[in-house]
């Protein structure tokens, strides 16, 4: 999930293109089941790929990350052999099970920072601490600004906090030129902010987090951003709605900022599989981030979504099972430095390309230790920001299942922390689900899907410890049961069964292609997962 560690949203406002109509083969869902609100149904569709996808299978994934993570620096980031090595474990699973397997090379740049530094001068020194109460926005200019004033540009501290602050040039009509811009998170991206902020003759720039209650996403901490791309030559920072606040109502505030990065070229690539069946001008993305952040193995994020995708294509494969409309598996790389893999592929897309991509299914985190079955609000009703046509249907999809398995919902916002971005930015329809992140738990929330109230969904999120202990199994297994019925239904896939005593298919796939669950044996490679 891109939000945190130098990266949360490219924009606070999701604008989408043309509108794509396609045609879907009739999704396989014999048997029926309740509607949204219903109890548990008896579904005879999907329950045959559901009762072959499992958490166990799932966890062994998970230990191969894990291991590859340990014997590379304790990371899986982008451009690191702890990354190659997770996409070449995943990519001799696929090759065996028989999918088309390809890798789509590309390359970003990087900023990394050397030094940085924020302080109130005046009228209250204090220093504050990166990353725990400020962090330098992604492509941000560097300099070094001291005891320059401090002034707040069209900030609302009051009520529910509504902003577009510094969304538009009128916004510093009366800014003085050689002031710090302090800035609310909210209604446009923060590029936009910071070049007219730029523009206005600003010497550097605090967005602060806006301050408002969201589901799913936290509006007070601190605000981890990206500008997108280079561009914006001075010092910018994302801050807490509470730093942002002391600021505003402080009397004639000054401030220091010291920011010296450097930039360095990643090279990587997406991993993306392809069934051998189905129509491919009716394709059927299914994406999930494999990169983890520098500072730790990613297990939770995303190795939960990379490992649910992969244990669904392989029981696809195990069960012999035919989709009506040809699936592409994708682990996308570089989301962790602001969606680079997927919006690089949809960038490739050709005219002809994205009219036959019918929809995109997004897993990012599927696994939090206190968790909230997320789904994605693709109507809008809840955030008011509908995806393009087909989004709703897809929300309903998973609203109807996890209704009839008797399991609760919340929505989450299209908001663009995850790799469905760029798809309902191209006018594709986007879904998916999602178990929580940096954001805290209400009470409400407790009490409907229990776990502790006050506490981050994910403590561990981009942190060392997100580990092979990181993930609560249990939502794993509920959260791969969505992922699969929904594979099923948008693949409109026949299976050939998987009865009280098919789990001998499994073990036989197992046994010719020398994979026990920990790695493959004998001529197919070694326990690292090396080619």
């Amino acid at each position: 999930m891109n939000t945190r560690k130098r990266r949360i949203l490219a924009a606070t406002g999701i604008l989408t293109g043309a509108i794509l109509t396609v045609g879907f083969a009739a999704p396989a869902t014999a048997g029926g089941w309740p509607g949204h609100g219903g109890g548990h149904g008896h579904d005879t569709g999907s329950a045959t790929l559901r009762k072959a996808v499992t958490a166990d299978s799932i966890q062994h994934h998970l230990q191969k990350l894990q291991q590859i993570a340990d014997a590379n620096g304790g990371t899986r980031a982008a451009g690191t052999p702890g990354h190659e090595q997770s996409a070449a474990y995943i990519e001799r699973l696929m090759k065996l099970a028989g999918y088309q397997t390809e890798r789509q090379p590309f390359s970003y740049e990087k900023v990394n920072i050397d030094r940085a530094e924020f302080s109130q001068l005046t009228p209250t020194p204090t220093d504050y601490a990166l990353e725990d109460e400020f962090y330098p926005m992604d492509y941000s200019g560097e300099g070094s600004v001291d005891g320059a004033a401090v002034t707040p540009v069209d900030i609302n501290l009051d009520g529910d906090r509504a902003s577009s602050s510094g969304c538009e040039a009128e916004d510093f009509a009366d800014f003085p030129a050689g002031d710090i811009a302090l800035i609310q998170r909210g209604t446009c991206a923060f590029a936009d902010k910071a070049a007219n902020a730029e523009a206005a003759g600003a010497v550097g720039v605090v967005i602060f987090n806006q301050g408002n209650e969201v589901p799913g996403d936290d509006r007070f901490g601190v605000l981890f951003g990206t500008l997108g791309e280079l561009g914006v030559t001075i010092p910018v920072l994302g801050t807490s709605f509470e730093v942002g606040e002391s600021f505003a109502l402080a009397e004639a505030p000054t401030a220091r900022i010291v920011l010296e990065t450097s930039q360095v070229t990643v090279d990587t690539f997406n991993l993306i599989a392809t069934s051998r069946k189905g129509d491919p001008t009716k394709q059927v993305v299914v994406g999930a981030h494999l990169d983890s952040v520098p500072a730790g193995p990613g297990i939770n994020d995303n190795g939960s979504g990379s490992a649910t995708l992969l244990e669904v294509a392989l029981k696809l494969a195990v069960t012999k099972s035919k989709p009506a409309n040809q699936l592409v598996f994708a682990w996308w790389s570089g989301e962790e430095d602001g969606l680079q893999g997927s919006n690089y592929y949809v960038s490739q897309l050709s005219e002809e390309q994205a009219a036959n991509t019918a929809v995109n299914l997004n897993f990012d985190m599927l696994g939090s230790p206190n968790p909230v079955r997320f789904v994605y609000d693709g109507d809008g009703d809840a955030f008011g920001e509908a995806g393009p046509d087909g989004s709703a249907e897809i929300e309903q999809t998973f609203l109807d299942y996890f209704a009839s398995q008797g399991l609760a919902t919340a929505p989450t916002a299209f908001d663009g922390r995850s790799d469905y971005f760029a798809f309902i930015d191209a006018g594709i329809p986007a879904g998916g689900l999602f178990t929580g992140a940096e954001g805290i738990k209400t009470d409400e929330e407790a009490a409907i899907f229990g776990g502790t109230a006050g506490e981050p969904y994910d403590p561990c999120y981009h942190q060392a410890c997100d580990t092979v202990d990181n993930v609560d199994p249990v939502v794993l297994e509920q959260m791969a049961d969505g992922v699969a019925h929904a594979v099923y239904t948008y693949g409109a896939v026949k299976t050939s069964g998987w009865g009280h005593h098919d789990r001998g298919k499994w073990n036989s796939w197992h046994r010719d292609h020398g994979f026990d669950g920990r790695g493959f044996h004998g001529s197919h490679g070694d326990s690292a997962g090396k080619r």
